[in-house]
């Protein structure tokens, strides 16, 4: 029996964010080795991923005003899937890296237009005590997409001995699934009527103060976290295999996707908050144990358990900042929590390398500190959401 938690158009928003991502997976793994046939992988690589997120970061930035002013939602989110889904599978036909870094800023343009829009419209849909559970479950699908993506891939590969452009442009057609399905079964709830005060909230673009420490605290976390494709390097440094590192992700994945639905009902349940700090307090236990770990086996086991940290955090950052912003303003809170964190992923990233190069347990360390004190602060400075 479908949970009523979740309804309908959480569903299948969660259905289009599983096929996209299905798409986008499909694609993603096979890159370095597209790069690696113009030269100079690493550099187009880098350039790649930090031109993207960027573009990404600056377009979501921008969206949360025009989101909110904006009679309707669902118009922006078709027309943010429709250019990823048909931007990236044209990656095929690139003769040189810089078509390639081209079409994967299209490809995160189109994730910046659609992903405010799409978070408040999930938002607008489901009543407040089911905010983590929602944003859980829609989590959960694209997790999955996650681990199907891949698959496809090395069953088109490996089983079906399909050229590589000939796989990424079969990508499209799991994109133009997610766009039927969006077009076709996802209905715009009406809005919320506009208290006295909503256009001035509107033209001001103030976002509450609460909203404003939350976002603040945030940040902070998202300096002191690094990608999770540091944890994969580790692991072969350790000495695993790296045929095995597909499957290393996978699980990673995986682990997120069936943790995800949990934690929301433990956040809508418990609160929050406290459910968040809970997940940032174990996000630096899992990275203070994967420092000092040395064993290659021992440390896939905590990858994988480190996945929970997903599924209690991922929705619940989500539903907390939903639960305190005004609807007058919720597209401009979701951009700003979606530009904040694109932006700080890059020095995070950086400083996470720079520590790594020194010793691993170095880098690991400082995450696990900065994670422990942004739990703190988190305790001290925002409200519980079950409190307004």
């Amino acid at each position: 029996m479908p949970d009523p938690r979740v309804p309908p158009i959480v569903r299948r928003l969660g259905l289009v964010s599983f096929f996209t991502d299905s798409a986008s997976e499909m694609i993603y793994p096979l890159l370095p080795a597209l790069l690696r046939s113009f030269g100079a992988a690493s550099v187009w690589l880098g350039a790649m991923e930090g031109i993207a997120e960027a573009l990404s970061a600056a377009v979501k930035w921008r969206m949360g005003a025009v989101t909110d002013r904006a009679p309707k939602r669902k118009p922006f989110v078709v027309a943010g899937y429709t250019l990823a889904t048909f931007s990236r599978p044209l990656i095929a036909f690139a003769s040189a890296g810089w078509h390639v870094v081209l079409l994967r800023s299209l490809d995160r343009i189109g994730k910046g237009v659609r992903g405010v829009p799409r978070d408040a419209l999930l938002a607008d849909s489901v009543s407040k005590e089911s905010y983590a559970t929602a944003f859980g479950f829609h989590r959960a699908m694209d997790n999955a997409g996650s681990v199907l993506g891949p698959i496809l891939a090395f069953a088109l590969l490996r089983g079906l001995e399909l050229p590589l452009r000939l796989v990424i442009l079969l990508a499209v057609f799991p994109g133009i699934v997610s766009i039927l399905v969006l077009l076709l079964g996802v209905h715009e709830p009406a809005r919320e009527p506009d208290h006295p005060d909503a256009t001035e909230k509107r033209s001001s673009g103030e976002l509450p103060s609460m909203v404003r420490r939350y976002l603040a605290v945030l940040a902070l976390f998202t300096l002191g976290s690094s990608a999770d494709s540091f944890l994969l390097l580790r692991a072969v440094d350790l000495g695993m295999a790296e045929e095995w590192t597909p499957l290393l992700w996978l699980a990673l994945s995986a682990s997120k996707a069936l943790s995800n639905v949990p934690g929301g009902r433990i956040a809508d349940r418990f609160g929050r908050r406290a459910t968040l700090v809970l997940a940032w307090a174990f996000y630096a236990g899992a990275y203070g144990a994967l420092g000092l770990v040395h064993d290659a086996r021992l440390f896939a086991v905590l990858v994988v358990l480190y996945g929970i940290y997903y599924g209690l955090s991922e929705g619940t950052e989500q539903a907390l900042l939903a639960q305190h912003a005004p609807h007058q303003v919720r597209g401009r809170a979701f951009g700003a929590l979606h530009a904040l964190t694109g932006v700080a992923v890059l020095p995070a990233n950086l400083v996470f390398g720079a520590l790594y190069r020194v010793t691993p347990a170095l880098a690991f360390g400082a995450s696990a500190g900065i994670a422990a004190l942004a739990a703190l602060a988190l305790t001290l400075f925002v409200r519980d959401a079950r409190a307004t």
